[in-house]
This record gives C-alpha cells, structure tokens and sequence, in this order.
C-alpha cells in the first residue's frame, strides 16, 4: 500500500493530527466572543475579527506554504507548522491587549495553514493504494474537529474561561510532533537558495487575496471600494509578474490550461458558499427565532456535520472503484435536493423534519468535500500537490467568507422563516450551478 513507510495507518494519524487543528481552531473561538469580548471591553464587530483574521491568515497562506512544501520537503514544513502553532497557544492566555491576541491568532492560523498542503503531499507521496480511503480517514480528522470545535469550546469555557480554548491544543500538537519526529520518513536534501523563493508573486498574491477577502467581508457593512481597487490591481501584478519568472510562485500558464483543476476550484468554493450559509446560519434561526439554547442548536447542528463523518468511508470507497465524478455528481444533487427541502421547512414544521433535512446536507457534504479533493489530484502533478493543496483550502475559505457576507446581507434586522427561505432560495440556485460543472468534469484521470 505505501512505497516508504511501514505503517500506513500511522502515517495517516500523524499528519490527520496537525490537519485537525486548522478546522478546530476556526470553529472553536465562535463560543469564546463573548467573553473575550468582556474582557477587552470590545464591540462585537472588534470582536469577530478574531474569526476574520484567521480567514485572512488561512486564505493566504495556504497556498503559499504549500508552495515551501513543494519546494524543501513536506516533513520539514510540518513539523515547522506545529512549532508555530505551539508557540501562538502558549503565549495567547497571556496576551495584555487585544492586538496582541490579534496576532496569536494569526500566528496560530499560518502555522496551521501549513499542516494540510504539507501533509496531503506526504499522503499522496507515500500511500498510492486504495489513495481515497486514505483522504477518508485524513477528512474525518478534519471534518470532526470542525463539528465539534463549538462543542469543545463550550465546555472548556464552562470550566476554564476563553483562554482554555489555546492550551486545549498543545497536548494534540506535542503528539503529533513526537509522531512525525519518529515515524514520519526523512524528508530529501535541499539546496537552499532564496532565489529560488518568489517573494514578489507572495507578496503580490497575498495582497490579492487580502484585497478580495476584506472586499468580501465589507459587502454586508459599509463597502471598502478601496479593498476592490487592491484586489484588482494586485491581482494584474501579480498575473503579469509570474508569467514573466522561470520558477514563479504560482505557474499561471499552467493553471489556465489546466480547465479542470479550475473546474474544480470553482465547484469547492460554491459548494462551501452554500454549506456554510447553513453551517452558519442555521444556529442564528434556532437560537432567534426557534428558542434553542446554544447547548441544544450544538447537538442539532451536530447532525449536520456527524452524517458528514458517517458517510466519508464509504464515499471514499465508492471514489477508489469509480473515480471522483461519480461521488461529486452525487454530493451535488444531494446538496440540490436538501436546500430544496428547506423551502419546505417553517415554524409548524416537525423537528424530525429538520433532523431530516440536515442528515441530507450532511451526507451531501461527506460526498461533495472528498470528492472536490480527490479530483483535485487527478488532474495535479504529485510534486505540485502542496501548492494544490494550498489554493484548495484557499477556495473553502472563499466559500464561506462569501457566505457570512450574504448572510450579514439577508439576516438585518428582523429575522425569521422568510429571510432563511431567502437564504434558501439563493443557495439552491447555487446548487444547480454546482450541478452543471459536476456534470462536466472527466469520467477517468487526465
């Protein structure tokens, strides 16, 4: 099953450890607002940046750490990637100002930004048997910690205040560090050079995605034009500046002949614009206009996202036999058929109903979220899967920085069935579109 390691399922523990702390952290500190709030004496607009800089921070230097990835070794960048999230979780509980805690968690996001590319290049590498289930038990990891961050984070804060929601990684992180240390196989020699390192085309991406997201970000609030105007005359920089390099640091001629990775891009960020408008936006209508407390919307919302986990074997044996399309076309009517039935969905509605309708989201997702992955690297080069990897994630964020946007948009002011049949409605147009490039991706590998 593997070319260089002994044990393929340590292998996957391993690297599925330091993917987990990316998606856990960004879910967790949702429950730990408020009384960071409090404690800093902050508008809850300040406030939520704490969620917004680790978008920015994921958004950005997914991609980029890939990239390093490629280029000197998955195992060096991953080990690195823990090192820097260790360092953020030990000095965040003692930040003396909000800036200060600002930048943990930026910290603590590039650091985590570089545990999936670098790792999903070793599991590619080295695991080249039954590869979908490999990326099953990996997405598990990851799609657990998401599902479960809110959970994990209410109770820590019940017991020990916000700044549990940090240390609460640094036992995962010293495991998986001792595990990579020792099971995971030497990386290559590398030459080091900085000519080889494009800091142009970062720094010019990385103003490119900060432009686009905090566009994003405004477009529910008062609009920052100038955030446009730096996304577009970044991002023509930064095209005209990697066309002109011989090792660029993304290979934009590459990318635009390549359709369908761009295909496949496309789908993810749709996929997670509508996902996240439910992942989101369901907690706002049960606890505002259904009257759950946020203990109960937990466990209702972990319907959502426990079918997710439940299905992911089984999906990635499915891809393993019938390649990608298959299982995407699936997840995407899927996603179709549940948005569909949320029209169906009001305040008589029972509450098996609901459980219902979010089992087929979750499913939805299971199929749709291993798929786009796999997919992904049927059409990419192996020695390109960090940088793949890195745009990849990217893509997700997009997706849900697009959603909290729509969302800020429809939930002003009162909310009740009809602006989330709204939501609804928007989303399952999406879900068509999401449909129609599914259908249009290849059957076999390129």
């Amino acid at each position: 099953m593997t070319k260089k390691v002994i044990n393929p399922w340590l292998l996957l523990i391993t690297v599925g450890l330091g993917i987990l702390l990316n998606p856990l952290n960004s879910s967790m500190v949702s429950v730990a607002l408020t009384q960071m709030q409090t404690d800093f004496k902050l508008t809850f607009a300040d406030a939520s940046w704490l969620i917004s800089i680790f978008y920015l921070a994921s958004a950005t230097g997914q991609p980029v750490m890939g990239k390093l990835s490629d280029m000197f070794g998955a195992k060096r960048l991953f080990i690195s990637g823990l090192i820097l999230v260790v360092i953020s979780c030990i000095l965040a509980p003692f930040s003396p100002n909000y800036g200060f805690l600002l930048g943990c968690r930026a910290l603590q996001a590039i650091g985590s930004s570089t545990l999936f590319p670098s790792g999903m290049s070793m599991v590619r590498e080295l695991i080249t048997s039954k590869q979908a289930q490999a990326l099953a038990v990996v997405s598990i990891f990851s799609s657990t910690s998401a599902a479960f961050g809110p959970t994990i984070g209410g109770l820590l804060i019940a017991q020990w205040h916000w700044p549990s929601i940090f240390i609460i990684n640094i036992p995962i992180i010293l495991v998986s560090f001792i595990m990579a240390i020792t099971i995971l196989p030497k990386a290559p020699e590398v030459n080091f050079s900085l000519k080889r390192i494009d800091f142009s085309g970062v720094i010019l991406f990385t103003l490119t995605m900060l432009g686009l997201i905090l566009f994003l970000l405004s477009l529910s609030e008062s609009i920052r034009w100038w955030a446009l105007a730096l996304f577009i005359g970044a991002a023509i920089a930064f095209v005209i500046v990697e066309n002109r390099r011989e090792e660029p640091f993304m290979d934009i001629q590459a990318l635009r002949r390549n359709k369908n990775v761009n295909l496949i891009y496309l789908i993810f960020i749709s996929i997670n614009a509508v996902y996240y408008n439910f992942f989101l936006g369901f907690p706002t209508l049960l606890q505002q206009v259904r009257g759950y407390s946020e203990e109960h919307t937990g466990f209702i919302m972990l319907a959502l996202a426990g079918f997710s986990v439940f299905v992911t074997p089984f999906v990635g044996r499915l891809i393993d036999r019938k390649g990608s399309k298959l299982a995407m076309v699936i997840g995407a009517i899927l996603l179709s058929a549940g948005t569909g039935l949320l029209l169906t969905y009001n305040e008589a509605s029972l509450f098996i109903w609901l459980i219902i309708i979010l089992a087929i989201l979750g499913v939805s997702s299971g199929f749709s979220n291993l798929a786009s992955q796999t997919a992904l690297y049927e059409h990419v080069a192996e020695e390109d899967t960090g940088a793949a990897s890195g745009l990849f994630q990217t893509s997700r964020y997009i997706g849900a920085i697009l959603s909290g946007s729509f969302l800020g948009m429809v939930f002003t002011g009162t909310l009740d069935d009809s602006h989330f049949h709204t939501v609804a409605i928007v989303s399952f147009v999406v879900t068509l579109f999401i449909i129609i490039i599914a259908f249009r991706l290849p059957k076999k590998r390129a």
